[in-house]
């Protein structure tokens, strides 16, 4: 699905940002996912790690260990720190990290990070934040995930208002929540989260391009270079909207019958939307140039979900030169002008979703037009420019004094 460097591995980073006059820090990352996992948090996080390493920066990376040989090492200005983990429940292909209070609270007094970056509120991420406080450390935070939004898609419904206490409780404990768009801090600080930051994501358009258009993949799909093929990319799970996406694609076979749809990812309603729709092509998960292949060679990128902080599948498209049909919210909201790089429909309008992608698979000039447009919205929203930022504000916060 989302495209991930395999950074799990010690790696020798290249100095891009590094300044003789810049402090050099110590970072402290915690996750309880990371590459060569495949999502969008594993694939933030990892960039922003990269990012550290190539300001010249060192970071100590406390992650779930991925398998049985998978011990603490270093390489350069990267320590990876391995810790227990156990499965997710409805997500088994991913690990949650288990506390890891005594490990860090031992090593952390010996070598103690300038700065704590909690990127997940799971067990580790909670163990991580009582360390660090008791240590007087200073703690960013990321919001990635509306576990409360979640909940409603997997028979948990009554349990949204105590996840939003139990976040909430989390992340005001930390110095800085960094949050990916200015509506999601809205919603956050009207719930009651406080010292809020924006940092915007980027994407890799030197992966993700066009000219990574494969005619070979395309006659895998069983289309011509003529047919409208839509794709969309994401986790094949309840919380995706994807009856919406299948509603959409049965208007755009009853206007065109040569049309295709292609899902790449895998989840657990896979089974059962394998059996049900033979006449999809399901790709399974994707990653690196293969990912950016399935992207740049389809026509149109339909992105129904309603529970994303961000949404990096939509940049990635854009970056493709797909024109995007999303829900007007998220990366979408922020990146795309409703007729000119994409078509934005009116958040949870299920028929202004469908009929906007019948628009564009009916008029593949417009539809073109509109994905080369894309392609130029996203151009400057590289990852070096947000891990500056980021350094700038790692820099700041350790001149002022950590919360109590």
């Amino acid at each position: 699905m989302i495209a991930i460097r395999r950074v799990n591995h010690c790696t020798n980073p290249s100095p891009l940002l590094a300044r003789a006059d810049a402090r050099r820090l110590r970072v402290g990352m915690v996750t309880e996912t990371y590459g060569p996992e495949i999502n969008g948090v594993a694939m933030t996080v990892g960039r922003m790690v990269e990012g550290v390493l190539a300001g010249g920066h060192s970071v100590q990376l406390i992650r779930p260990r991925q398998h049985p040989h998978d011990d603490i090492c270093r390489d350069g200005l990267l320590d990876v720190w391995p810790v227990a983990g156990a499965t997710i429940p409805f997500y088994p292909e991913l690990r949650v990290g288990l506390p890891a209070g005594r490990f860090l609270l031992e090593r952390w007094r010996r070598m103690p990070p300038d700065v704590v970056h909690i990127a997940t509120e799971g067990p580790l991420g909670h163990s991580a934040l009582a360390v660090a406080r008791r240590l007087g450390l200073r703690v960013f935070s990321d919001f990635h995930t509306r576990f409360h939004a979640y909940s409603r898609h997997y028979g948990m419904g009554l349990l949204a208002r105590p996840i939003v206490a139990g976040l909430r409780r989390f992340h005001n404990r930390t110095d800085c929540t960094l949050v990916p768009t200015e509506e999601l801090a809205a919603e956050l600080r009207a719930l009651g989260f406080r010292k809020l930051r924006v940092l915007a994501r980027g994407v890799d358009t030197r992966l993700f391009d066009p000219a990574h258009r494969d005619p070979a993949l395309r006659r895998s799909w069983g289309v011509n270079p003529t047919d409208p093929v839509a794709l969309c990319v994401g986790r094949l799970a309840a919380e995706k909207n994807l009856p919406l996406v299948l509603a959409a694609y049965r208007a755009l076979r009853a206007m065109q019958p040569v049309a295709r749809l292609v899902l790449v990812g895998d989840g657990p309603l896979a089974a059962r939307l394998r059996v049900g729709h033979p006449e999809i092509v399901f790709a399974g998960t994707r990653s690196g140039a293969d990912l950016a292949a399935h992207y740049a060679s389809a026509d149109l990128f339909l992105f129904p979900s309603l529970t994303e902080t961000f949404g990096n599948v939509t940049l990635e498209a854009m970056a493709s030169g797909l024109a995007v049909v999303a829900f007007d919210y998220a990366a979408a909201r922020r990146h795309i002008s409703h007729g000119q790089n994409g078509l934005l429909a009116p958040r949870g309008d299920e028929t202004g979703f469908i009929e906007s992608a019948c628009r564009l698979a009916g008029d593949p000039a417009f539809c073109q037009t509109l994905g080369q447009a894309a392609r130029q919205a996203v151009l400057a929203f590289d990852w070096e420019r947000i891990g500056r930022q980021l350094e700038r504000w790692y820099l700041d916060s350790i001149r002022e004094e950590p919360a109590p």
